[in-house]
């Protein structure tokens, strides 16, 4: 009697939850503004190429980053499109170009990285207006690797009050791919749908761009921690990290969404970028619908 009537009381209950979800409305996300300075301007991106990397490999990287502000990628929809959402912040538009890059590929600092060396190895360029992006190699561990894809911060320039920005971004393909080259590797948990065909035929690269893109997003938004975001300052949802796993319109976890697919290798993208380049690029908040805004 009492299995039966613990089941009759869960039945009951969740009759009770869903009725009530069905009266309540979704409230729409909302990152709040914090009163903070933006990344705004022209941007130079400096990259720190920590641990082995094929030109190919680079190349594809280079050209997503100086796809985002160029007018070069015609065919729709585009990487310059997605990137203009972060135009609708405060401030106006925030233009990227690749500037400098710094080969590291005999591991001066090891192949396992902790946060200060990161930090480190960010400072090996210092001014204003730019972000330093550290890349590491799918053979370099890092410290909390797998708990994050990636992370974003400042350091100071020189002894003033002025900050730069810097992200770091590692390459999963032999470390948590389920986790942070999803949805182009079976995920860790729930659903073991088929993974994505990469659109540039690298599994850990092109999880790299969906990292990177996020952290490029996240930090022009809000670089010091006083920018957009919901949450707390330590632990916040950002504006791209909001929108954790849409890539297209019908997305639900597990699930990435509606996506273009080439018809010639397979592989999903929702973006056109230079050089005949295609990349698959999360949602990004849109701060005038207060809503995740796809491509797709």
């Amino acid at each position: 009697m009492a299995t039966i009537y613990h089941l009759a009381t869960l039945m009951l209950f969740c009759f009770i939850q869903l009725s009530f979800s069905e009266l309540v409305e979704e409230q729409p996300l909302v990152l709040k503004y914090h009163n903070g300075p933006l990344l705004k301007g022209k941007i130079t991106v400096n990259l720190i190429w920590y641990g082995k990397f094929t030109p190919i490999q680079r190349s594809i990287i280079v050209d997503f980053i100086n796809s985002l502000s160029s007018d070069k990628a015609t065919m729709v929809p585009s990487t310059s499109s997605w990137w203009k959402i972060t135009k609708k912040y405060k401030g106006g538009s925030s233009t990227l170009a690749v500037g400098k890059q710094i080969l590291l590929e005999n591991y001066p600092l090891g192949k396992f990285l902790k946060n200060p060396h990161l930090r480190a190895l960010a400072s090996k360029f210092n001014g204003v207006d730019t972000i330093n992006v550290i890349l590491t190699s799918k053979d370099v561990a890092v410290e909390g690797f797998c708990m994050r894809c990636g992370t974003h911060g400042s350091t100071r320039v020189g002894r003033g009050p002025v900050r730069g920005t810097y992200i770091w971004v590692g390459n999963s393909e032999t470390q948590c791919p389920g986790q942070c080259a999803w949805p182009f590797h079976q995920p860790i948990y729930g659903p073991q749908t088929p993974p994505l065909v990469a659109p540039n035929g690298d599994v850990g690269v092109d999880g790299m761009i969906i990292n990177l893109a996020t952290l490029l997003g996240n930090t022009v938004t809000n670089p010091f921690n006083n920018g957009y975001f919901q949450g707390p300052a330590n632990a916040p949802l950002e504006a791209v990290s909001a929108c954790r796993g849409m890539f297209g319109s019908g997305s639900y976890p597990g699930y990435p969404g509606k996506v273009l697919v080439e018809k010639s290798t397979g592989a999903s993208y929702n973006a056109n970028g230079i050089n005949g380049r295609k990349y698959l690029l999360p949602a990004m908040w849109d701060p005038q619908t207060s809503t995740c805004k796809t491509l797709m």
